[in-house]
């Protein structure tokens, strides 16, 4: 008894290692893998230098009232949260100079702005409110009336900012790191279980999977392809995990916290079972034909299927309610899902592994139907074996 599983498990390293060796040397895989990585650094650093353009202003004062100007104008600019620089110029010709080589964002002369070419709205503020702020004190003055005791009388503090929701900005990044992940599983399911497919169909037309059966048995040559490129593909996910974080750690795009990786940790997750799941109807489909030219069709329900995942994990899953809660526990949607909902708040630890045992189930009632189809279908050649026929031919054998 030991023996036979013994031999069974050694078969199934062969071909894993046969299966691993080969894709990983092929030449359009790497590539591949060289050009997702190019997209993904790319869609990690663009936003960040679009977005990440530091809010800071850098303004001069001309004119007499240039000192109570520049005081005034940083105190607002305290109170309003923006980040503004006072320089100096000499003199008009010195400002325009400086505008025009963007030294200087803004100028302050005589009552009027001087800009560039555009003028953002919060420096806008801070200036505008500067302005209005001295002519008023000037105007007191003028008046008989101290400005001192008008400003000691208005110099009220801002209202206190109370946050509902401390945890938006990390949920909001969780959120973005799932939407992402969930893009790359989707990617990764379809590529590595079109490459199981293909695979079956390319060995059953040319014959050398007879020859591989008189040597391996069906089940321990279908575990074998299906564990073999799938360790390639968990390999590329970690990849693309890794370069990800350390990219958008490395621009301050996100900090690196539990609450960070573990979205990631679980597109990971998800992508063994999903990965399972689907390759193994993929592989069991395919074994029906005998032509690449036929494999579309028979396997058109599954890819379907996967399409109809990423959709819902895109339209439901960051949104929640009760058709996604649904579909995120019933195998394959979960694989999609379960990410997605976990980032946005919307399930629980608990609730992960409780769909991640549900997966598991369905997961061993699915190879056992899939070894019983590739074992009855994968030597039949000519036309398209039929799903009862392949049943049934497995069972007689």
């Amino acid at each position: 008894m030991s023996t036979g599983g013994s031999t069974f498990w050694s078969a199934v390293r062969l071909v894993a290692r046969r299966e691993f060796t080969e894709r990983i040397r092929d030449r359009g895989f790497q590539i591949s893998v060289g050009v997702m990585l190019v997209i993904l650094l790319a869609s990690v650093a663009i936003p960040a230098a679009i977005g990440g353009g530091s809010d800071k202003y850098d303004v001069a004062f001309l004119g007499p009232q240039r000192t109570q100007l520049a005081q005034t104008a940083e105190r607002q600019a305290a109170l309003l949260d923006v980040d503004v620089r006072v320089g100096t110029v000499a003199d008009r010709a010195a400002a325009e100079k400086a505008l025009a080589d963007g030294r200087l964002d803004a100028v302050v002369d005589d009552g009027r702005i001087l800009v560039d070419s555009k003028l953002s709205d919060p420096l806008a503020a801070v200036l505008q409110s500067a302005w209005a702020t001295v002519e008023r004190d000037l105007r007191l003055s003028a008046s008989g009336i101290d400005p001192g005791a008008v400003n000691q009388a208005s110099a009220i503090q801002p209202m206190p900012k109370t946050t509902l929701d401390p945890d938006a900005d990390q949920r909001d990044a969780r959120k973005g790191i799932a939407f992402v992940g969930t893009l790359v599983l989707y990617g990764m399911l379809m590529l590595f279980c079109m490459w199981v497919a293909s695979g079956v169909v390319e060995e059953k037309s040319s014959r050398i999977v007879e020859i591989l059966l008189a040597t391996v048995p069906a089940r321990a040559l279908l575990t074998g392809k299906v564990l073999g490129i799938g360790l390639l593909g968990l390999l590329q996910m970690l990849v693309t995990a890794v370069v990800g974080l350390a990219a958008a750690s490395a621009l301050g795009s996100v900090e690196l916290t539990g609450a960070m990786i573990y979205p990631v940790a679980l597109v990971l997750l998800w992508f063994v079972v999903g990965y399972a799941l689907y390759a193994c109807m993929f592989a069991a489909a395919a074994a029906r034909v005998s032509r690449q030219e036929d494999l579309q069709n028979v396997i058109t329900p599954m890819t379907s299927l996967l399409i109809a995942s990423f959709l819902a994990a895109v339209f439901l899953g960051q949104k929640g309610g009760t058709i996604a809660h649904v579909l995120a526990y019933v195998p394959p949607f979960s694989a999609m899902l379960q990410p997605v909902l976990t980032a946005a708040d919307k399930v629980s630890v608990v609730e992960n592994l409780v769909a991640f045992a549900i997966a598991l189930l369905a997961l061993v009632g699915l190879v056992r139907l899939a070894a019983r189809m590739y074992e009855g279908a994968v030597l039949r050649m000519g036309g398209k074996v039929g799903f009862r026929e392949s049943l049934g031919t497995a069972r007689k054998g």
